[in-house]
């Protein structure tokens, strides 16, 4: 059983200021080193997040980052001043990266200007960590990067899924029922690297990465091309216990190598 208080932090499904039932299944599909999704952003809804979900995460000993999402700004805003009530959040991941809802999500983080005006309506409103998780269904997302930055982003997290597809050829019909999905897991991995490198060559704060991360070596390749920190996720719909193996292999790691901190690692790629 995953120990959740050996991790650094926990991110938590998009929440959106209503309910949502999400995309009509199916919804996920396998994929050659990797899988589709298109979820839709399901969840509960801000209100009922804060009185059934945050109670349990209070209980545990790591930093809470919540995962926002919406069809407008004034929505995202308004998630985030409700979320402003409630103890025990650290911070908010902004997804402004979302490739599988039809408003909202990736519109905003493929425009520049759109996503430094939310940026710094958000900052106007919290002084928590706020984050905004970018797509990478975009030409220059270093670009992106650095305005959301000079409009008071604390991080940035680095990638969300790729736009895909897949097809039945028996039936001859997508294999998702919204055709396109989020393309996750190791097939990624190349273009998340490539991406976080950009990111970090444009930008000073901390960069979260993440993308087809599956065991510690995929971790210290993020670490290198100047990640802080970093999040798993498709890897634990095979073992749940990634995140925490990753952990413990990462300190065997550190001490076989004679490595004190992760931040030694940090940006350290030689070119």
């Amino acid at each position: 059983m995953l120990n959740l208080n050996r991790l650094g932090g926990i991110v938590t499904k998009a929440i959106t200021l209503n309910p949502r039932a999400g995309n009509p299944p199916p919804r996920i599909a396998e994929t050659a080193s990797g899988m589709l999704n298109s979820i839709g952003l399901a969840n509960v809804g801000v209100e009922r997040f804060i009185a059934e979900k945050m109670p349990f995460l209070r209980t545990i000993d790591a930093a809470i980052l919540v995962n926002v999402a919406g069809s407008t700004p004034e929505e995202y805003l308004e998630v985030v001043e409700r979320l402003e009530s409630a103890e025990g959040i650290a911070g908010y991941e902004i997804n402004v990266s979302c490739p599988n809802v039809k408003r909202g999500g990736m519109q905003f983080g493929t425009d520049a200007e759109s996503a430094q005006d939310l940026t710094r309506q958000l900052r106007k409103i919290t002084n928590r960590l706020l984050m905004i998780k970018l797509t990478p269904n975009v030409t220059n997302i270093g670009h992106i990067a650095k305005v959301v930055e000079a409009a008071g982003a604390d991080a940035i997290s680095v990638i969300n899924t790729l736009r895909g597809m897949a097809v039945d050829i028996k039936t001859r019909k997508p294999k998702i029922a919204t055709i396109f999905g989020g393309l996750s897991g190791p097939a990624i991995k190349p273009v998340a690297l490539a991406k976080v490198f950009e990111v970090a060559q444009n930008v000073k704060i901390p960069i979260i990465g993440m993308g087809g991360i599956m065991n510690f070596e995929d971790v210290i390749e993020f670490l290198l091309v100047g990640a802080s920190a970093i999040q798993v996720g498709t890897a634990t719909f095979l073992k749940p216990r990634t995140a925490e193996e990753i952990v413990d292999d990462l300190i065997r790691f550190g001490q076989a190598n004679k490595i004190a901190s992760i931040s030694d690692l940090i940006g350290k790629l030689e070119i």
